[in-house]
């Protein structure tokens, strides 16, 4: 069993088609900016496409989506902002989207403590769902957070800004997710180690860029791949 995860959508799904494995995989995670400060409309075509490509779609809205996309999300049974989902027994899934401020004043941008409040408390909800899907089995944990972790390989701009959220950082850190999966600045392609957590930014779908996810020796393993 496994699954795929692409990052920066931003209305252009042409790579979906050709990600290996991908109609076979468990699921499809579109992990946040589905559009170009877009709204229901255009949310909706990108969800027909990722749909065709994968009949199970799991996904949220990043800063450049309007309020809307969420609500399309929601209504169809895909939203993951602020929510948990089981995977698969004792392997749970929590996603936060939007970003916290920008200089471009995009659609969908929180404070920081906001940020904060929400990944603590959609954490306490996948911790919660492991518990009553499995209990007493030790909880693997996917999180899918749009916005990168601060004074990493992962928030670096082209002028070398680390733009990323110390929230974010404080959380894995503290919590040690198996896997997290961000965005958001898309220069910064890579992968990183903080403690055990493998934190991965697979950058603009248009690239090419996606993350194989899989169970392995009872643990989640996560591989940063290309088209």
């Amino acid at each position: 069993m496994y699954w795929i995860a692409v990052g920066d959508v931003h209305e252009s799904t042409g790579m979906l088609g050709s990600i290996p494995g991908i109609k076979e995989a468990a699921g499809l995670i579109l992990t946040g900016d589905l559009t170009n400060r877009g709204r229901e409309d255009k949310a909706r075509r990108v969800l027909e496409r990722a749909l065709e490509a994968n009949g199970n779609v799991l996904a949220q809205m990043g800063n450049m989506d309007h309020a809307e996309v969420g609500e399309l999300l929601t209504r169809n049974g895909k939203n993951i902002h602020r929510q948990a989902r089981l995977l698969a027994p004792g392997v749970v899934l929590m996603g936060v989207g939007w970003s916290t401020p920008t200089p471009f004043g995009t659609p969908s941008e929180t404070s920081e403590a906001e940020l904060a409040g929400w990944i603590r408390e959609t954490h306490q909800l996948a911790l919660d769902l492991a518990a009553s899907a499995c209990p007493g089995c030790p909880a693997r944990l996917i999180a899918v957070i749009h916005t990168p972790p601060l004074d990493t390989s992962l928030d670096r701009t082209t002028s070398g800004l680390h733009v990323g959220s110390p929230g974010v950082r404080a959380f894995i850190e503290t919590a040690q997710p198996d896997v997290v999966i961000s965005g958001h600045i898309h220069e910064s392609v890579g992968e990183q180690r903080l403690g055990a957590s493998h934190v991965l930014n697979p950058g603009l779908l248009a690239e090419g860029g996606y993350v194989r996810l899989g169970l392995a020796d009872g643990r989640v393993r996560a591989s940063l791949e290309r088209v």
